[in-house]
């Protein structure tokens, strides 16, 4: 089920700025947590109900290796009972939903049942549309900061790439394409500096592309590393 969501996941791995895409997971997995042990509870934080089962009682610190890095985790702990997240138990599948997750609720074109399978597929149990709404805005806005901020000095070596990915459209499912550019600065450090979901690999949106970079600070170019797309080459010498 998650095979055709992983490609993006992928090519931000290999790309080789682990400490975002960590930092990303453990947000979701922390989210999809808490939301897990409020329904084992029967209530959530602070709230009163009269099918409350027990009490939240602090954490224990757990790590969990996945590709994206040792996610340090936050399990919560019970008064009564215990609990203990169902993905620590079959980490390769729930490592691949987990990426899927992320995937599905950054690209856009979200659904509550598509999330809701994805989080099943970790071992948990279903979640609500509040939920989702909630675990998209946080990805979102850590995505969003991670994207907009400023590049400062010189980066001599920039790769391009992209991939194609399914995307929910007007109530219809359509290929859209995720752009991906890569630097390394004078010291050999190597950042994800842009990503960007477009219709098309058509030059106007790599030259937009390319030109938001330079608007935050990426100069100093001395070799750009791609395939042979005419759009993209176009781009470049522009």
């Amino acid at each position: 089920m998650t095979e055709e969501r992983l490609p993006l996941a992928e090519l931000l791995a290999k790309a080789g700025d682990g400490d975002f895409l960590r930092s990303v997971a453990e947000a979701v997995v922390q989210l999809l947590m808490e939301t897990d042990v409020d329904g084992l509870i029967g209530a959530g934080r602070y709230e009163r109900s009269g099918e409350r089962a027990t009490y939240r009682n602090g954490y224990r610190d757990r790590a969990l290796d996945t590709r994206l890095g040792s996610l340090q985790l936050r399990i919560p702990k019970l008064r009564q009972g215990s609990y203990f997240p169902p993905f620590l138990e079959s980490r390769r599948t729930s490592e691949k939903a987990l990426s899927a997750v992320i995937q599905e609720a950054w690209i856009g074109g979200v659904s509550t049942r598509r999330v809701d399978e994805l989080v099943q597929a970790m071992g948990l149990s279903g979640i609500s549309k509040s939920t989702v709404s909630k675990l998209c805005k946080d990805i979102d806005e850590r995505v969003n900061a991670f994207l907009d901020r400023p590049l400062a000095g010189d980066w001599p070596y920039l790769w391009l790439d992209a991939t194609y990915l399914k995307q929910r459209e007007g109530g219809r499912i359509v290929s859209v394409a995720a752009i991906i550019a890569v630097a390394a600065n004078i010291d050999g450090r190597r950042e994800i500096v842009g990503l960007h979901i477009g219709p098309s690999e058509a030059e106007t949106f790599w030259a937009t592309f390319l030109k938001s970079l330079v608007r935050r600070g990426l100069h100093g170019v001395k070799l750009v590393i791609s395939d042979a797309h005419e759009g993209l080459k176009a781009a470049i010498r522009r």
